[in-house]
């Protein structure tokens, strides 16, 4: 219980230092076009538990380096998951009217500004972490390989990708291939990109990079088919959104495919393999490994 206990304080802790980075990083409302500033940290600031970032500079620590390039990273990829958020929920996509508990970004500003105000998000994501060039010169290649990781991730070969064959895919059964190309891309991506620029800034061996990589698509992919599970167990009031959405988006999911039963064993395997090999590197970090853990079995 002490332990628990222990780890909940930690998180909050931990959780307001990302908030504080966020923060720092937030875009000036100001000029013609102050609206969509608006719109943007109306989606930032909507909640959330702030995981990409947090296993970012987690990641970095168990590699026990601390980079001055961390804290634009940090922002840019809650800035990129956001945006994806944003556009998920848009009427052409899932159409959900509430996020987090609140009213998404389309219903509050308007269809044309939900969709500008992700692209401003996209946009301004790599614009913050262009600035890590000026915090931390002397590390320019080191920030270039963390930037490439980023934009490849979050493109067509990973999240955008990923998204691609969602849509394509919806209102038809597809194969558990191409379902599980999908969770890789569309969820995991975004986690590996996480994971491996905190792996890179905090001086991780190429291959020490890789194994990151690994372990994240095993908890991108366990987390998907987790939300997959709560879709159909939990409740709106619990999640902050609306649940049997995938029923309602004729989406094929590991729980239409296989069975509740069948998905929680998956997000077994997955999760205990991602324990394994975090264990494999050199360095320990016991609030990652409690955080991995917390985000594959979590309950909302």
């Amino acid at each position: 219980m002490n332990s628990k206990c222990d780890f909940s304080k930690q998180m909050e802790q931990k959780v307001q230092a990302v908030e504080a980075v966020l923060q720092e990083y937030l875009p000036k409302q100001k000029g013609y076009q102050s609206v969509i500033m608006e719109a943007m940290c109306y989606s930032l600031l909507a909640g959330g538990k702030r995981l990409r970032p947090l296993l970012m500079s987690e990641t970095a620590r168990l590699f026990g380096e601390h980079s001055l390039a961390l804290k634009p990273f940090m922002a840019a990829i809650e800035m990129i998951h956001t945006y994806s958020l944003v556009h998920d929920d848009l009427p052409a996509m899932d159409n959900d009217e509430y996020r987090r508990g609140r009213k998404t970004t389309h219903v509050v500003y308007g269809e044309n500004m939900g969709i500008l105000a992700g692209d401003a998000l996209l946009n301004y994501a790599f614009e913050t972490a262009f600035r890590a060039f000026v915090m931390d010169p002397e590390e320019s290649l080191t920030i270039g390989r963390a930037l490439t990781v980023l934009g490849e991730k979050a493109g067509i070969y990973g999240m955008i990708g990923g998204q691609v064959i969602d849509v394509k895919e919806t209102g038809r059964e597809v194969s558990k291939e191409i379902l599980d190309t999908i969770y890789e891309l569309k969820t995991a991506a975004l986690i590996e990109a996480s994971m491996m620029i905190g792996a890179i800034l905090g001086g991780a061996s190429e291959e020490e990079v890789r194994m990151v990589e690994q372990i994240a698509r095993n908890v991108g992919v366990a987390f998907q088919i987790q939300d997959d599970i709560l879709d159909v167990t939990s409740t709106s009031e619990v999640l902050g959104k609306p649940v049997h959405s995938d029923e309602k988006n004729e989406k094929t999911t590991y729980v239409t495919l296989m069975g509740i039963e069948e998905a929680g064993r998956a997000v077994e395997e997955l999760s205990e393999e991602a324990i394994s090999l975090l264990h494999q590197l050199p360095e320990e970090n016991h609030f990652l490994e409690q955080l991995l853990c917390q985000l594959i079995h979590r309950d909302r």
